[in-house]
């Protein structure tokens, strides 16, 4: 992403909390940590990048992250519970957090994702979206699955908070992510097969638009969300490349990685439902999978009018991608 001056003076030892260390939430931490901020990580293990102070503690513990995050500038919401899990342990996690940026007056960064809108026609029948008519910051939260309905109460909550003067607060939305060590629908089930020149499944229809979100974007908006108050009150749409198929997205993948194009299937809807039976993760897809069955594209012209930020290249993006897998492949291991 390219960044535009504007942005809060920021002092160089103030502290900034991160919860989680995924792909995002060590991204950040290692980012704040390059510009020679403090940085305390948070997660039940104690892990994350060594460039932070790593502590482990449960996010849902209202008097330990108050403690833990007392005197922070902002507190980053990377938590990711388990899939399955979300609506019993999003909602204590999301008190606990906005409880200590309240006490602390940290600005509370809040990372999330698309689930809140819900398919494109949501349970208010609210106009649907599609290729020609993006989601925008706009779009009605009107989710009817019960991961899409946990992550919009967790926005309605903190933008509450935030309209009564009680915290600062700021949602930031991807789509799907890619990115090197993501967890992404473009990541380990799809790349070493790539590279294996092996068919590749995938969720829904192979042939429909869909928005992919490069994570290092996401770690770009989050940071200047929480440093820059004309981002504060709102929610914002992470600067995403074109909207493109499955196909298209494995098809390019391939093409990044120097391998002829393998190819792509669906998923068949029943061998889905019949996995769920005996894997949480794959009953939870279920809920989901509208997302890869018609046009689920995010329009995030907001925060490139706003801020001047744009996507990262998407051949930049696949290259990145492929290169880590390459770089932890057996027969790249020797030439280490």
């Amino acid at each position: 992403m390219e960044q535009n001056a504007g942005e809060a003076g920021t002092n160089a030892q103030e502290l900034h909390v991160v919860v989680g260390a995924g792909s995002i939430g060590s991204g950040i931490a290692q980012a704040l940590a390059g510009q020679g901020k403090r940085v305390r990580i948070v997660t039940r293990s104690g892990s994350g990048p060594a460039a932070a102070e790593r502590v482990a503690a449960d996010a849902a513990d209202g008097r330990g992250m108050s403690e833990l995050s007392a005197g922070a500038a902002a507190i980053y919401n990377c938590a990711n519970p388990p899939y399955h899990r979300w609506p019993e342990l999003w909602p204590p996690i999301a008190a606990s957090l906005l409880k200590a940026a309240e006490q602390n007056g940290a600005v509370l960064v809040t990372v999330s994702n698309l689930y809140g809108y819900g398919p494109a026609q949501g349970s208010l029948g609210v106009p649907g979206y599609d290729a020609a008519h993006p989601m925008t910051e706009a779009t009605p939260l009107a989710a009817s699955g019960r991961k899409g309905r946990v992550r919009a109460q967790m926005w309605r909550d903190a933008l509450a908070a935030h309209q009564a003067g009680k915290v600062r607060a700021v949602e930031v939305r991807a789509s799907d992510y890619v990115g090197p060590g993501a967890s992404s629908v473009l990541g380990e089930r799809v790349v070493p097969r790539i590279l294996r020149g092996k068919a590749v499944s995938v969720l829904g229809r192979p042939d429909r638009p869909h928005t992919w979100t490069f994570t290092g974007d996401v770690v770009t908006l989050a940071i200047l969300a929480g440093r820059n108050p004309v981002a504060w009150g709102r929610a914002w749409h992470v600067p995403s490349a074109e909207a493109r198929t499955q196909r298209e997205a494995i098809d390019e993948m391939a093409r990044a990685a120097g391998v002829p194009p393998v190819p792509v299937r669906a998923l068949p809807r029943l061998l889905l439902r019949a996995a769920g039976v005996a894997s949480p993760l794959m009953r939870e897809l279920a809920e989901t999978d509208y997302q890869f069955r018609e046009d689920f594209v995010l329009d995030s012209s907001a925060a490139t009018q706003a801020f001047g930020l744009t996507a990262t290249p998407w051949d930049q993006v696949l290259r990145e991608v492929v290169a880590s897998y390459l770089a932890d492949s057996p027969a790249s291991a020797g030439t280490r």
